[in-house]
């Protein structure tokens, strides 16, 4: 899995010390700093800047859309999308930290929201907790301008994954992916999907309301549901292949199905495509 995380590694060559680091296994004995383990009994290791494999940011949609949970009778009961988003985010977090990379979480609606920088430090993994958990605002996404911000604080290149329903303009998201893939950075788009959203289950006289917008909908769904499906699908392929076309990797990440199983799904095809 974590192969999957760097498949396109990016090592810096700056020797200016950044900060310590607890040992894991694998990393160089050279660089642990014996003095550090004479005082204290403990194997820590030196870290420089731009040196750590990899810089991992972490873009995780709060926009009101990402409230949606349906399948109130299913058992057990679907997070909503914003909920699945950020369990992968945190998931991801652990998974680089646990590495030694440096990894950074920012929550975004019209415009980057809470965050914290790329850092390696154990303790990262509780601040992008932190961030995924505090209270969101009810604005609509802003795409273009969120991965604009996003690729003016990125000044070194490394890895993005923005977590998301993606419903939005997508010439504007898709003009954002290039802005940052021209920037030199790896991109990855997890797009998450409530099941009733992908299946349109419903059955009889339904409302539905806009979570972003003051609309409603009332209707017999089975009149929508073939000319919904053909509208989803459509969707789906533009995204799918505007995404290949950009170098970004992309995937379908459902609410009902375990979350562990799409993030090794996920990683595990990114590892083979780096062979």
């Amino acid at each position: 899995m974590l192969a999957g995380l760097h498949k396109t590694p990016f090592k810096g060559q700056s020797v200016e010390f950044l900060q310590h680091r607890e040992y894991v296994r694998g990393d160089d004995p050279r660089r642990v700093d014996w003095k550090v383990w004479g005082r204290q009994d403990r194997l820590y290791v030196k870290e420089f800047e731009e040196e750590t494999n990899l810089r991992l940011t972490l873009l995780v949609d709060g926009s009101a859309s990402m409230d949606y949970a349906g399948g109130a009778a299913a058992t057990p009961p679907r997070p909503t999308k914003y909920d699945a988003a950020a369990t992968l985010a945190a998931a991801l977090g652990w998974l680089a930290v646990s590495h030694g990379d440096a990894v950074g979480c920012s929550v975004f609606d019209d415009r980057l929201r809470a965050g914290v920088p790329p850092r390696t430090k154990r303790s990262q993994v509780t601040s992008i907790c932190d961030v995924l958990e505090a209270p969101r605002s009810a604005a609509a996404g802003d795409f273009l301008a969120v991965l604009t911000a996003a690729a003016e604080r990125l000044p070194r290149r490394g890895m993005v994954v923005v977590l998301s329903d993606l419903l939005g303009d997508r010439d504007a998201i898709f003009k954002g992916v290039r802005l940052l893939r021209g920037r030199g950075h790896d991109l990855a788009l997890l797009h998450v999907l409530d099941d009733d959203e992908l299946d349109f289950p419903f059955d009889g006289p339904t409302r539905f309301e806009g979570l972003e917008l003051p609309a409603h909908l009332a209707c017999n769904p089975r009149a929508l549901r073939d000319g919904y499906l053909a509208a989803l699908a459509d969707f789906l392929a533009e995204v799918r292949g505007r995404s290949a076309a950009a170098g970004c990797d992309y995937a379908v990440v459902r609410t009902g199905e375990p979350l562990d199983a799409a993030l090794v799904r996920f990683l595990s095809r990114r590892a083979s495509l780096a062979v």
